[in-house]
């Protein structure tokens, strides 16, 4: 009989297993590329709340709340500054747009495309960063294999339950080393590890 994924984690790294548990994680559906990479630039380096008010104040700029590329290609520079949007982030948002309008950001364009090649694609965008795509790839595009070793809260997670003292290059090969044997189901390992951080600190 299969072993479920859970299963196999739990089998493959006892350490893992620990942090295993807990309601099934829900999948994501129907989501939009192009607005979740608008909304991905708007949140950086900001808190969860003044990102959500500037991005609902940008929102009402358009038409039924929702940027056409077109449109947000077209705001003045003005408009962006009322709304509480950085000049810096303004540009980056036109890269988005534009981007959209030259290429196919579909759902079913992309998932003809394989991990590397939708990293690749997208982070042609300036403003874009792996990261950013990694989080498209797991959770909109629910890619089951994604790794992302840059992720503060992953490495923390890792850092703790592992024991790991290293840092920068050689924490990143170690943490890869590690995940290898996960494969291929590494973004529900890191999802684990998230919810097991999270409940550790809480």
């Amino acid at each position: 009989m299969k072993k479920t994924p859970e299963a196999f984690l739990k089998s493959c790294d006892p350490k893992l297993a620990k942090a295993i548990g807990g309601e099934p994680f829900k999948a994501y559906r129907n989501s939009d590329i192009y607005m979740d990479l608008i909304e991905s630039i708007m949140s950086q380096q900001l808190s969860v709340k003044a990102a959500a008010t500037i991005f609902g104040r940008f929102l009402d700029l358009f038409p039924k709340r929702y940027p056409e590329p077109m449109l947000v290609l077209e705001l003045p520079d003005a408009e962006f500054r009322g709304a509480g949007v950085s000049r810096q982030k303004a540009g980056y948002l036109k890269n988005v747009a534009l981007f959209a309008v030259e290429n196919n950001l579909s759902l079913d364009a992309l998932k003809k495309l394989g991990d590397d090649e939708i990293i690749a694609l997208l982070t042609q965008i300036k403003g874009v960063g792996r990261w950013t795509v990694e989080m498209l790839l797991m959770f909109p595009l629910g890619r089951p294999d994604v790794f992302p070793a840059d992720d503060l809260g992953i490495q923390i997670a890792m850092k703790k339950l592992y024991g790991l003292r290293a840092k920068g290059s050689p924490l990143r090969k170690r943490m890869f080393a590690i995940a290898e044997k996960w494969r291929p189901h590494r973004t529900l390992a890191c999802k684990y590890l998230w919810r097991w951080r999270r409940a550790a600190v809480s």
